[in-house]
């Protein structure tokens, strides 16, 4: 472990994978309980189309990630309350057409788009410190407005009716809410890019809610199964010399089956 940390880019790799963690932790809860895991899919592959406009325009991918992702999730959100469309279609639809963009603004951009691979599949080692800012200002974002619009979250996550009456405007928390998410697929596009994002997101909120039914708890619990699972997979990868967002994803999805071809087994015994 100490021979690990001697390198700048593994420092800056375990730096990510706790930043990252306490994002996913926090709206991976929302996602799981909301039951929003496939529009969240959808704002995830939609956001390609910022990182190609960050090519397109010469500057870190990130910069055009961001307003990108933001946009989508704003427009998916509308789509999916407002329209007559249903939710599912609505968001096949604009998650296609995030991906199409993308790749039409890579096509323009002149030479090769550098990097283009950690964007999709991730590689957590290539994270640079300027990286880092922008992860830990986007944290402290999500961070502070949670802990802000708290109450109003859990009324919209679990009664949108009640949440209603009492006086939420629930279209606009669940807008915000979905803001976050894309603010979170951002932090989280580097750690094990666009396609494994949504395992990221959901397996260490769901594996919190076998331990506890109280939000907060879950929280604490995600965070803590996910900067675990990053920090094994980021060593296992080193070892092994392995693609490290892959290598995160393997080992998440290895504990959570054990987990539950364990409870499952206790709970036949028992009976």
């Amino acid at each position: 472990m100490l021979e690990v940390l001697q390198y700048d880019f593994m420092r800056n790799a375990f730096l990510t994978a706790i930043l990252a963690s306490i994002a996913c932790g926090i709206i991976g809860v929302y996602v799981v309980v909301k039951k929003i895991a496939s529009l969240t899919g959808g704002i995830t592959h939609a956001s390609f189309g910022g990182i190609g406009l960050g090519y397109f325009l010469g500057t870190n991918p990130l910069y055009g990630l961001i307003p990108f992702s933001l946009l989508s999730a704003v427009i998916m959100g509308l789509v999916s309350r407002r329209s007559k469309v249903s939710e599912d279609t609505a968001t096949s639809i604009l998650w296609s057409l995030g991906m199409a963009l993308g790749i039409i603004f890579i096509s323009l951009t002149p030479g090769y788009a550098p990097d283009l691979m950690t964007y999709l599949f991730g590689n957590i080692l290539t994270v640079s410190t300027s990286d880092l800012y922008i992860m830990v200002a986007l944290n402290a974002l999500i961070v502070v407005i949670v802990y802000a619009f708290y109450k109003e979250f859990m009324a919209v996550c679990f009664d949108e009716e009640f949440a209603s009456v009492i006086g939420v405007a629930v279209e606009r928390i669940y807008l915000l809410l979905l803001c976050l998410i894309a603010l979170t697929i951002v932090l989280l596009i580097k750690v094990v890019g666009i396609i494994l994002i949504i395992a990221l997101l959901t397996m260490p909120a769901s594996l919190s809610a076998h331990y506890t039914h109280n939000l907060r708890n879950m929280m604490y619990l995600s965070i803590f199964f996910g900067a675990l699972f990053s920090i094994m997979g980021l060593i296992l990868s080193y070892t092994l010399d392995i693609p490290s967002g892959a290598t995160i994803i393997l080992v998440m999805s290895a504990v959570y089956i054990i987990h539950f071809m364990y409870d499952g087994i206790k709970k036949k015994v028992h009976a």
